[in-house]
């Protein structure tokens, strides 16, 4: 399979798309300076201890508290609470994970407030992003994720991942790592370290013990809310976790996060350095590359499959519905049973790829076309697993029940990814009406122009539909040229294929765009 990955960073945010044959799979947004993300450290106080709920409120700093239940404090939170008063009273003698003595490990019955009280510091992990009007879902079973494994401090359990098969290599990773495990650190190995040998999983051990270090001299001294430390950005993370022989491409068009990768992957697999490639075309990286297209075709309400076969999405509060339709498909030598199969079959690949794409959790209800023999509802189960299997989050896949529905449970750790694809018109506002098209070569004149002399900007790019580019960039004294000589400055004018027939924008030398 040949993996892609494209990166589009702006001023605002990065946006992150996962190709796999050409087609997009994942999308994925990130903030620029965005806390509370999956994986980052925090040092909180608890505000509220909730008998009735068996969880506590913590205050990471954000604007509503964090929920920590009972169930998330993990086994050794008491070693973990003891540990992080030594740290912030700045005992740096005692901190060594080897001379540490654990504390007795909490019931899985227990309470909550036989082990938390209010204003008590307690470090913890983003586990879950705020979501709509919910604050973060934290931890305190602290991990810290690497190429091939994870460490987890206060306990002694080596684990491997389930998805490596066979059994042979599961016992000689476990072996492996039990003989360069340091004392009270569990260590769960990852699926790519299949294959790997001891050196690469030391080296990995190392340095994630040495982050945990890092984690605790940072509490010296501290008051909480405070972030103690940062998972990696959204974009090395995916390529930690994804980087296989499989993965071609990376495209990046911001200079700062191509030299930030390439010294990431050199970090993890020199052998793969070179697959990091800088975009430089004039064309914005999401349009030259074809994902601009696949986003809007992709998202929205309606979502067309090849052949006339459509899936409607709808959202609610406690739930995602999609419905399965045909259209107009239909092949007269099959029978209703054989042209229902084949339609579901296809909508499940398509249905498996819109999870991932558009990041949807919690539960998901399919209405599939009615199909009679068990056979074949059998069939349609299993390709739904299949296609569900490229997918990394947690998900379970019930059967189709007697009404034909399939149901699906997805594990949800970040707001879902949502583009809005029906735009108001740029040029009428809503209204339906627009001023004269033969007044837009005109106006962008004007614009430029008090750009130019009165604001007295340089290094402007003008952005326009590709036909607006076209027209005003055709001859050899073209338009653009003119207004060059005219107001004796260069500009950049480039064609936007998400632009409108009558949109234009421009943009200062920070890529920031100028209201106008």
């Amino acid at each position: 399979m040949n993996k892609e990955l494209i990166i589009d960073s702006n001023s605002s945010e990065i946006v992150i798309a996962l190709m796999e044959d050409k087609q997009l799979v994942e999308l994925h947004k990130e903030k620029k300076n965005n806390n509370y993300s999956v994986g980052d450290i925090y040092l909180g106080k608890v505000k509220k201890i909730i008998s009735g709920l068996n969880a506590a409120f913590v205050d990471v700093g954000y604007e509503k508290d964090a929920f920590l239940h009972y169930l998330d404090l993990g086994a050794q939170v008491n070693s973990l609470n003891k540990y992080t008063k030594l740290a912030i009273a700045g005992k740096s003698k005692i901190l060594a994970m080897e001379n540490f003595i654990l504390e007795k490990e909490i019931e899985k019955t227990g309470k909550i407030n036989n082990v938390l009280t209010a204003n008590q510091p307690v470090l913890v992990q983003i586990a879950k992003e705020p979501i709509s009007t919910k604050g973060p879902r934290i931890t305190s079973e602290i991990s810290i994720a690497g190429r091939y494994l994870v460490l987890v401090p206060f306990s002694d359990r080596v684990s491997v991942s389930q998805k490596i098969k066979n059994s042979e290599e599961k016992n000689r990773l476990k072996r492996l790592v039990q003989s360069i495990r340091p004392k009270n650190f569990g260590v769960i190995v990852r699926t790519v370290a299949d294959g790997k040998m001891v050196a690469d999983l030391d080296n990995d051990l190392r340095s994630l013990v040495d982050k945990w270090y890092s984690v605790a001299s940072k509490l010296e001294n501290s008051r909480p809310p405070k972030i103690i430390q940062g998972e990696i950005n959204r974009t090395s993370a995916i390529l930690r976790d994804l980087l296989t022989p499989e993965f071609n491409h990376v495209y990046v068009n911001d200079t700062v996060i191509y030299d930030e990768l390439k010294e990431y992957v050199q970090s993890i697999a020199p052998e793969k350095v070179d697959i990091i490639k800088l975009h430089k075309n004039k064309l914005p990286i999401f349009d030259h590359l074809g994902v601009e297209k696949q986003i809007k075709s992709s998202f929205g309400k309606i979502v067309s499959i090849r052949g006339g076969t459509y899936l409607i999405i709808e959202h609610t509060e406690a739930l995602h519905v999609i419905d399965v339709n045909s259209g107009h498909r239909m092949n007269a030598e099959n029978s209703q049973e054989s042209n229902a199969l084949e339609v579901n079959l296809e909508a499940a690949a398509e249905i498996a790829r819109q999870l991932r794409l558009r990041d949807m959790g919690g539960i998901i209800v399919i209405d599939f076309i009615d199909m009679v023999e068990s056979v074949n509802r059998r069939k349609l189960f299993e390709k739904m697993k299949e296609e569900m299997k490229k997918d990394r989050a947690k998900h379970n896949i019930l059967p189709p029940s007697k009404f034909g529905l399939v149901q699906i449970t997805r594990q949800r750790v970040r707001t879902e990814t949502n583009v809005e694809i029906l735009e108001k018109c740029p040029a009428c506002g809503g209204s339906g009406e627009i001023v004269p098209s033969i007044i837009i070569v005109d106006d962008i004149e004007n614009n430029l122009r008090y750009l130019i002399q009165e604001q007295n900007e340089k290094n402007l790019t003008l952005r326009v539909h590709p036909y607006i580019y076209a027209y005003l960039t055709k001859g050899l004294w073209s338009v653009k040229l003119k207004w060059m000589f005219k107001y004796k400055t260069k500009f950049k004018l480039l064609p936007s294929l998400s632009y409108h027939f009558l949109e234009y924008h421009f943009f200062n030398k920070l890529d920031d765009e100028i209201k106008m």
